[in-house]
């Protein structure tokens, strides 16, 4: 039995989240209130929640608990963590190492990085049990797209699946597809990853080897192969889409589907707790409350009625307890609705405006158009060291980087070597980006800074 993986927990969680699905609000209210208090306990062991903690013992209330950012919590790593096994150095060691993607740190722990979309990138851990708890709501919770194609094979036996996105790092999407290969290697022939940094032409014709059934990625991946199956150069008989780490608009929706002839489905997660909320069978998003709680707050911290949109939103992680998170400042803005849903889960509906980077759509040295998903550009500069930034388009064949002044001067000389390495790739080497010191610190909707950004008219 693999450590970071138990059957009897995952078969536990599974049991339960089917439970709190089929129960009621109150069913629901004793999970959180129970799972709350356990996990007020568990965090009392972490330095840098004790004080914050101090005389709520036995309530499992949020009020009066100061919330906090990833930036704080990663500056005192060792005392955010109740595992002493888990030392900063080792895990900083072990993430940068592509070959050990999908392993278990120190036999036992699951490790994923999130980008540095906050300016702060972050290391988040998750043991067996929290990892049951992700393997049950993953499971479970997401409304089959094709009801008679899970009918007769529910498990995807018969299935092809396709994960384009970044497959070099040890971000939660690919840690999870290889975790999942390793855990049953009956599906790694038939699960498996695609980077989208790779030159389009390269990347079709990894897809068109594979065959996939169903495709994982991201909206604006999507957006773009859609396109290439409009113009003809890419052929795939798809069943499902699911998407996920970007928003995901009606109009992409309608494109993308269009464009494949299937359904296409988006969930919600993040690296602080994966499988946030997933869409019913009427494609309302519903929050998988019974395991993550999220308080969408107002500019000053109040929290905000239900038809609300937050400023920002506080999460807290029912599961972790080796890693707490306690109204952990996510940056999402989200809203959460009031009346109950059509399908009759007793979750709460909710919207979600997550990143709201641009797709940039440049033009070759022949005239033609090239698109680039903008998590593809965020990765290439991450990888070159900078977090602070802002790419911009500003004509059709012309990009301006801005890059923060608390990067030095040679790490803005890498990044701009990697971002015309990677224009070169994608057929754009006429493409010369311009680069500039400083940062603009333009919002989206969504609140979070914008760092990929189209100027120009679509």
């Amino acid at each position: 039995m693999h450590a970071d993986h138990d059957p009897w927990q995952t078969g536990l969680a599974a049991v339960d989240v089917l439970a709190v699905s089929a129960g009621g609000p109150q069913l629901l209210a004793q999970r959180q209130r129970s799972r709350l208090m356990a996990l007020l306990d568990a965090a009392r062991a972490a330095p840098v929640y004790r004080e914050r903690l101090a005389g709520r013992r036995g309530e499992g209330l949020l009020d009066g608990i100061a919330p906090i950012g990833k930036r704080e919590l990663m500056q005192h790593f060792e005392t955010w963590v109740t595992d002493p096994a888990l030392r900063l150095d080792a895990l900083q060691a072990f993430v940068a190492d592509p070959s050990r993607i999908g392993e278990a740190f120190d036999g036992r722990f699951v490790v994923w990085e999130s980008s540095g979309s906050s300016g702060e990138p972050g290391l988040f851990v998750q043991d067996a049990r929290a990892m049951a708890v992700c393997d049950a709501l993953e499971g479970l919770r997401r409304a089959p797209l094709n009801p008679w194609r899970r009918w007769f094979d529910p498990w995807c036996l018969a299935e092809r699946i396709a994960f384009v996105g970044a497959t070099t790092g040890h971000f939660a999407s690919t840690v999870t597809l290889q975790r999942q290969r390793r855990l049953q290697p009956g599906l790694a022939q038939r699960m498996q990853g695609f980077d989208f940094l790779q030159p389009l032409p390269e990347l079709i014709a990894q897809l068109h080897r594979h065959a996939p059934t169903v495709l994982a990625t991201y909206p604006n991946a999507a957006l773009l192969l859609a396109e290439e199956v409009r113009a003809g150069r890419l052929r795939l008989s798809l069943a499902e889409i699911w998407t996920g780490g970007e928003s995901l608009t009606e109009a992409m929706r309608t494109e993308i589907e269009a464009a494949f002839g299937c359904p296409v489905a988006n969930s919600y997660g993040a690296s602080e707790f994966l499988a946030i909320a997933a869409p019913c069978r009427l494609g309302v998003l519903h929050l998988n409350a019974d395991w993550v709680l999220l308080e969408p707050v107002d500019e000053r911290g109040r929290a905000v009625p239900a038809g609300v949109c937050g400023a920002t939103t506080w999460l807290t992680n029912l599961a972790n307890h080796v890693q707490p998170l306690i109204r952990y400042d996510i940056g999402d803005r989200v809203t959460l609705h009031a009346q109950p849903c059509g399908c009759g889960s007793p979750l709460p509906a909710m919207e979600v405006l997550g990143r709201s980077d641009d797709m940039l759509r440049l033009r070759d040295a022949r005239g033609h158009r090239v698109l680039l998903p903008p998590l593809a550009l965020v990765s290439v500069l991450e990888d070159a060291g900078v977090l602070d930034f802002q790419l911009l388009q500003t004509g059709e064949r012309s990009l301006r980087l801005h890059i923060g002044v608390g990067h030095a001067a040679h790490e803005a000389h890498r990044a701009m070597q990697a971002l015309r390495e990677y224009l070169a790739r994608q057929g754009l080497s006429d493409v010369r980006p311009l680069l500039r010191r400083g940062t603009t610190h333009h919002a989206g909707r969504s609140g979070k800074l914008q760092r990929v950004m189209s100027q120009c008219e679509r």
